[in-house]
């Protein structure tokens, strides 16, 4: 992924309400951040801010320059185990901070009083941990044996997982300048264009008849069972997005040209390296399930679509029929709470434990799920910090694959509440583990779906497989074109000068989905 945001509750909702089909009248949950601060203008929060640059600073003071000779003492197990704790309480508060400041944002990223505090705490909490970067740096360059026997002993053995997970880091690690430049520099750089980015998207506007949509509910109209709602939808979002097409060519190109920097210091050979490393995953094993993906492409994906286009009396399908439910199946809502006894009931069909950690987040309000102006489109589950809970954000509209959205981010937040108990350095876990617990969550809610259907409802079985099936290729299909975008652009800036989004875009957009939806679908 503190303030109870009581203004966001008098946000218009036309567009949400007409986007929820199943409750349009019912009020959606909004979460409450109180369990972190209770307002951005609270004087816990100003305390905690203060203590964190304090702590900051202090620990710079007392254990820079000195962790080698820590590693050497007669006691070096308890000296760096005092300093490992201490380091791990300050990446707490930072994180509760941060966390608090993120997740206000995302509430409502158009409003600036919200904007201004987001930005005011990130400059902060970057000063702050600007100062404890030495400390990583230091660990990882004490000699390996030493720090191993160091490690083996209790306290210190107590955090030996964390202290071998950063020592991949080790061959890509810079001086201690330039890290801190780096990351001071981080702010204005990639940070500063993303946040441009998320802003753009939400404060985009799509016209679909009389309306003027936000992006969740004209995505949702890509859905509808009617193709010239699908279409006129679909329309839309090509005419906004166009509009912005120079905004969009200039944030990518230049986080593509500042990526490139970055890998060029650190000594990362291929694009993707970063990513693999950040993934704790190795590059063959990345290349050689891309090689079964492609592979499978005319077994799987092209027959998926060669039924499907069948299905809807096509030659083949357009782009807007992409993700259209099946024809002749009438459509399915859902409530909010619908949405909830059904996760539930399926979680606990798995584990009671699950289905009762998943029912906090409903109980304590640790959901966000209406669609509001403003809001971060999409969804996620931040596990803020150990000594907090998790929060999920959902965009909620009623549909079966947002039943599934739900389940999936629930997965992500049980799995986050059961690691807080290995504390902030040892909780994180590499995006390879953590959309394992989420899929799984998502799967578990789907097969429950599906046993609900009986053998009489051939149609909706069916619509329900289709629908799921689409979900996993689009994933897959999706991955593959951003890594085959990215390597594009590395060759692109060896060649000529890294200005080359647009081009490169089309280019990809068109090649890759070609390749793995076949000639049955229309680009």
């Amino acid at each position: 992924m503190p303030l109870s945001i009581d203004h966001a509750e008098n946000l218009v909702r036309d567009a949400a309400s007409e986007a929820s089909a199943g409750e349009p009248a019912a009020k959606l949950p909004e979460w409450d951040l109180s369990d972190l601060y209770p307002a951005i203008d609270s004087s816990i929060l100003a305390a905690d801010l203060a203590a964190a640059e304090q702590g900051a600073a202090q620990f710079a003071a007392e254990f820079r320059g000195r962790l080698g000779e820590l590693a050497r003492d007669a006691a070096a197990s308890e000296k760096l185990g005092e300093a490992v704790r201490r380091y791990e309480a300050l990446q707490d508060l930072l994180g509760r901070i941060m966390s608090y400041a993120g997740l206000v944002y995302s509430g409502d990223t158009s409003d600036p009083v919200r904007a201004k505090f987001f930005g005011d705490i990130q400059g902060k909490i970057t000063d702050a941990s600007t100062q404890l970067l030495f400390f990583q740096l230091e660990l990882n360059r004490l000699d390996d044996k030493l720090l191993d026997a160091v490690a083996a002993v209790a306290p210190l053995s107590h955090w030996r997982p964390w202290l071998e997970d950063i020592r991949k880091e080790k061959p890509y690690e810079l001086d201690d300048k330039l890290e801190e430049l780096f990351h001071e520099k981080s702010i204005t750089g990639k940070s500063a264009w993303n946040r441009l980015f998320d802003e753009t998207i939400a404060a985009l506007r799509f016209s679909v008849g009389d309306k003027e949509l936000t992006l969740e509910p004209v995505f949702n109209l890509m859905q509808d069972q009617r193709e010239e709602v699908r279409r006129e939808a679909a329309e839309a979002i090509g005419v906004t997005l166009k509009k912005h097409l120079r905004t969009f060519a200039l944030i990518t190109n230049t986080l593509a040209k500042d990526k490139e920097i970055s890998d060029r210091w650190r000594g990362f050979e291929d694009v993707a390296d970063a990513r693999h490393l950040s993934n704790r995953v190795e590059r063959e094993v990345v290349g050689a399930l891309v090689a079964s993906v492609e592979a499978a492409h005319p077994r799987l994906s092209h027959r998926y679509y060669k039924l499907k286009a069948k299905w809807f009396g096509k030659e083949a399908l357009d782009y807007w029929d992409r993700g259209a439910p099946l024809p002749a199946v009438p459509a399915q809502s859902y409530s909010f709470d619908d949405a909830r006894d059904i996760v539930l009931r399926a979680y606990s069909g798995f584990s009671p434990r699950m289905a009762e950690i998943a029912g906090r987040f409903f109980e304590r309000r640790w959901i966000d799920a209406p669609v509001r102006p403003g809001k971060a489109p999409g969804a996620f589950a931040h596990p803020t910090v150990p000594s907090a809970h998790p929060y999920v954000l959902v965009n909620f509209q009623g549909k079966t694959r947002d039943v599934m959205t739900l389940a999936h981010e629930l997965g992500h937040g049980v799995h986050q509440v059961l690691a807080a108990t290995q504390g902030a350095l040892m909780a994180p876990t590499p995006l390879t583990l953590a959309e394992t617990a989420s899929v799984f969550g998502e799967m578990l809610t789907f097969r429950a779906l599906l046993a609900g259907t009986t053998d009489k409802d051939k149609k909706r079985r069916a619509a329900r497989l289709e629908g799921r099936g689409h979900d996993q290729h689009r994933r897959a299909a999706d991955r593959l074109l951003f890594l085959r975008t990215q390597g594009a652009y590395r060759e692109e800036e060896r060649r000529a000068d890294g200005r080359a989004a647009v081009r490169i875009m089309d280019e990809r957009a068109a090649r890759e989905p070609r390749a793995a939806h076949s000639p049955r679908r229309r680009l």
